[in-house]
């Protein structure tokens, strides 16, 4: 989802399954790779070399998953607001 500001949020769950809440892509991406990972938050502070926010918006808009690299890592973020990070080969 992306707001006419340019700011791209992805709708996750907040643990009650009836509610959900919007959330920075750059947070939700950032918390997504430390969690999958050994990497703290200061090794993806550079997220924006790694992740084109515009073509996110719109793969989420049109109901796309959209797959990046960083920091070794694929990470996809799904429409529905899932973000899967696996090692890249």
């Amino acid at each position: 989802m992306s707001p006419d500001n340019g700011d791209v949020y992805i709708l996750r769950e907040t643990g009650d399954e009836e509610w959900v809440s919007p959330a920075p892509a750059r947070t939700a991406v950032v918390e997504a790779v430390t969690a999958a990972t050994d990497l703290d938050d200061g090794d993806v502070d550079d997220i924006e070399a790694a992740v084109d926010f515009s073509a996110l918006g719109t793969a989420l808009d049109d109901g796309e998953p959209y797959t990046f690299t960083i920091e070794g890592h694929e990470v996809t973020v799904d429409p529905s607001g899932e973000i899967e990070v696996a090692d890249a080969d």
